[in-house]
């Protein structure tokens, strides 16, 4: 992990198998809540409400409103001064949702359980069945505006040479040949295409690949170090 850029936004399992009772980390189970019922990390914690993937149960289109996500973290027992350690069976999809929406909101210590459930049961570390309520401390969300840009902004942005958009969902709903829930097909012009599965080294452990290969696959997309990176899928 020393070959990162930013190591500290993963957790690997060895270290999250030493710091389980710290009081101040908080593991959160993102799978589906009947998953979590079926085996989690000891102490985890879950919600059914998380089923909503983080965002506003009235646009779907858009993340909680801070008022949702305080409640939220109210249930999962999140305060200001926790280390939340982000995890589920889906290739770290829904993990990093968390990790995001929390770093929108304000919230800088939270990371992403490398290799997440499959690699955790791989190496035959212990799981439970038992659900964990958590009492933590307050939420505060602070939400942080750099971390999104308006429609109008990325228009503009298309047409600005300092900013690459770059299109992670799979090639067909790049192509239009999958609309999936979307009224129309295609990608943003000038968007370049990579799928976010072709940042795991397998769909076994589903652990994200070496840096050096991660930087040389987005630099092959067109994703270079002098560009502003916008990731608007």
């Amino acid at each position: 992990m020393a070959d990162y850029a930013r190591p500290e936004l993963l957790a690997e399992t060895g270290w999250l198998a030493e710091h389980l009772g710290d009081p101040n980390v908080v593991v959160v189970d993102c799978q589906e809540w009947r998953l979590y019922n079926r085996g989690h990390i000891p102490g985890a914690v879950s919600s059914p409400n998380y089923s909503d993937r983080l965002k506003d149960p009235d646009n779907p289109a858009f993340v909680m409103s801070p008022s949702q996500f305080t409640a939220l973290m109210a249930e999962l027992g999140i305060g200001d001064d926790d280390m939340v350690i982000a995890y589920d069976d889906n290739r770290s999809l829904f993990a990093s949702r968390l990790w995001w929406v929390l770093n929108y909101y304000g919230h800088h210590q939270v990371k992403v359980l490398n290799g997440g459930w499959n690699k955790w049961v791989l190496e035959g570390r212990p799981v439970s069945i038992t659900a964990t309520k958590r009492e933590g401390g307050v939420f505060t969300p602070r939400p942080q505006q750099d971390w999104v840009v308006s429609s109008d902004e990325m228009r503009t942005c298309l047409t600005d040479s300092t900013f690459v958009a770059l299109d992670t969902r799979s090639q067909a709903e790049y192509d239009g040949a999958n609309l999936r829930t979307n009224r129309f097909g295609g990608h943003m012009e000038g968007a370049v295409h990579l799928e976010w599965l072709n940042n795991l080294v397998d769909d076994v452990t589903h652990v994200f690949k070496p840096a050096d290969e991660l930087r040389q696959m987005y630099r092959t997309a067109g994703v270079t170090e002098d560009k502003r990176l916008i990731a608007p899928y």
